[in-house]
């Protein structure tokens, strides 16, 4: 597949935390003024996606590819997995314990790429996370509780969520895909498999805040809408791995962080201190430490490639 340009990449970036965002604060207005449940919002999430790149395909914006099911199904539950034990780790630890035990995923895909893919990583890069790592921590310092069964999901949830990123790139390159053709056999996989489990998650679908429920039209309104939003999210998350790394996705995921702090102060009136500033300061330094290394890095290589095909 033909290598994508700095401008079409900075392009996909800037639609995945835009988008990211965007879904993030739609989400929260669901959940705290209503209370939606979660999963099935996931549910709803992966189906608008499924019947978007239904039209897409239909439209002729990409050509489907026939893709081994037997191989696919490893991709799609450990989304669900991803989805299950992060929402496990947020409903058995503190935000700020979550958060910290998040910034664990990026040195988790690095292992896995490094052991098993035959992928490496300067330290410059790996020096990076520190920063990100400390400013996670200075934000979320003063809401850090541990407790046994919250570290077991929260690890689980590092483990499963660093195994589905990796896979999303690898998959691109092992079937000679791009990001849509791979979406569009995984979330029609992710959504029924979330829709059988369900009934085994949240409250009784026909009781007050179950997902058959009777909710006002303008909340059907905001999760359709967020469905829409998350057809974008899923598939600039899988056009961003693919043709970067899910490292670079990753921090990207903490720079979403910083901003969406930023905008729950300045949309919610969520309180923020000095500290958390800080913070937030320190893990924006990490984030664009890393982007300077990887430009340097890239530059470095584009120059070593012509003289290697001279010799």
């Amino acid at each position: 597949m033909e290598k994508p340009t700095h401008t079409a990449v900075s392009l996909g970036l800037l639609a995945n935390v835009c988008s990211s965002i965007a879904i993030i604060l739609i989400n929260k207005w669901i959940y705290t003024q209503y209370g939606f449940p979660n999963v099935t919002l996931t549910c709803i999430h992966l189906f608008v996606t499924s019947l978007g790149l239904f039209a897409c395909e239909r439209a002729d914006v990409f050509q489907s590819k026939h893709l081994p099911l037997k191989k696919m199904l490893p991709l799609a539950l450990t989304f669900c997995g991803f989805v299950a034990f992060t929402n496990l780790s947020l409903e058995t630890n503190t935000v700020g314990t979550y958060q910290i035990m998040k910034t664990m995923t990026t040195p988790c895909i690095i292992i896995i790429q490094e052991r098993f893919y035959a992928r490496s990583f300067s330290t410059q890069v790996k020096l990076t996370m520190i920063p990100i790592a400390i400013g996670v921590f200075l934000n979320s310092f003063y809401d850090v509780k541990f407790n046994l069964l919250g570290i077991i999901y929260a690890s689980l949830g590092v483990f499963v969520t660093s195994l589905y990123q990796v896979w999303v790139g690898e998959k691109q390159h092992e079937f000679q895909v791009n990001s849509m053709q791979l979406l569009y056999y995984q979330a029609p996989l992710s959504s029924a498999m979330l829709f059988v489990v369900i009934p085994f998650v949240e409250p009784d679908v026909w009781s007050f805040h179950g997902a058959l429920g009777e909710w006002p039209i303008h909340v059907i309104g905001m999760v359709l809408l967020s469905g829409v939003v998350a057809f974008m999210v899923n598939l600039s998350i899988f056009w961003v791995i693919g043709n970067t790394s899910a490292v670079t996705y990753n921090m990207v995921g903490h720079l979403k962080f910083c901003l969406t702090v930023v905008l729950g102060f300045l949309l919610f009136h969520d309180p923020i201190s000095m500290l958390q500033l800080l913070g937030i300061l320190l893990t924006l330094s990490g984030v664009i430490l890393y982007t300077h290394i990887k430009l340097k890095e890239q530059k470095t290589m584009a120059v070593k490639l012509p003289m290697s095909t001279k010799e």
